[in-house]
């Protein structure tokens, strides 16, 4: 089995969406200086014995030209390079869209959920409450500025089969899947087993940064349920110490800079 890191961009944004209260006004300080960041984007692929695996779809390469509403675009801009488009940092594995068939999405927000149009033919794993949180917000009004962070035409793709989580399970030998609720309803980390290079842990958004993660944990500046988020952060220290594992930040910048990217691999 091998682990290839798909960097698919950045997204730039206010610090305090990242770890919150990063800037905050004081009676000395009453005009606060924010710090504008960039995040990464990536999504995982699982080259696995039983078939290639998807962990997350990355931003639509449309989404600074229409596909997404104006608040989105305002708020966390998007930017990639012709090599970090998806198709062809999936091209740096000897892979192909068609060649996928399982894909795993840690929640359907906008930099996660953004190229499963390419994947209308797989079977698509979701938490059942990310699932009917996303679909329930986009639906109930027309107006985008109402659907937080999912993009309607994300949340409409005809795939295959939508199969709707709620408990951990194996995916298939080696690849965990767990609910890690809290930044939404419903979020899906998955735990890689490796044989040389030992376990990883994508919490993907229960998580962002190092920061986030601690000891002590620190909030994000999204949260759906801020009590669970924090559990959830614990729930992924026991699989840390338990496993003796490497937690792989999701938009952590400087941690992302130490990973190995595609066409390199974790065996």
């Amino acid at each position: 089995m091998k682990v290839y890191l798909l960097d698919n961009g950045w997204l730039e944004c206010d610090a305090n969406w990242m770890v919150s209260f990063s800037s905050i006004a004081t009676l000395e300080a009453p005009e606060c200086q924010h710090k504008w960041i960039k995040i990464p984007v990536y999504a995982v692929l699982i080259d696995h014995p039983e078939g290639k695996i998807l962990y997350d779809l990355g931003c639509h390469p449309d989404a600074m030209n229409g596909y997404w509403p104006k608040g989105l675009v305002s708020v966390f801009p998007y930017y990639r390079r012709d090599d970090q488009d998806f198709v062809n940092q999936l091209a740096l594995t000897g892979t192909k869209p068609e060649d996928i068939k399982t894909v795993v999405l840690s929640h359907m927000h906008l930099d996660h959920a953004g190229n499963l149009n390419l994947f209308a033919h797989a079977d698509v794993y979701v938490h059942r409450k990310d699932f009917e949180y996303g679909q329930t917000l986009v639906h109930l009004s027309p107006d985008p500025a109402k659907h937080g962070a999912y993009v309607k035409a994300d949340m409409e793709v005809p795939v295959k089969q939508f199969h709707l989580v709620e408990e951990d399970f194996e995916l298939v030998p080696g690849v965990e899947v767990i609910s890690v609720p809290g930044h939404t309803p419903g979020i899906l980390g998955v735990i890689v087993h490796l044989e040389k290079e030992g376990t990883l842990i994508f919490p993907q958004d229960a998580i962002y940064t190092r920061e986030n993660y601690g000891p002590p944990a620190k909030a994000s500046g999204i949260m759906y349920d801020n009590l669970a988020f924090f559990n959830s952060i614990e729930k992924i220290r026991d699989y840390e110490k338990k496993y003796n594992a490497k937690i792989m930040f999701s938009h952590d910048m400087e941690f992302f800079k130490t990973l190995k990217l595609a066409p390199s691999y974790y065996e």
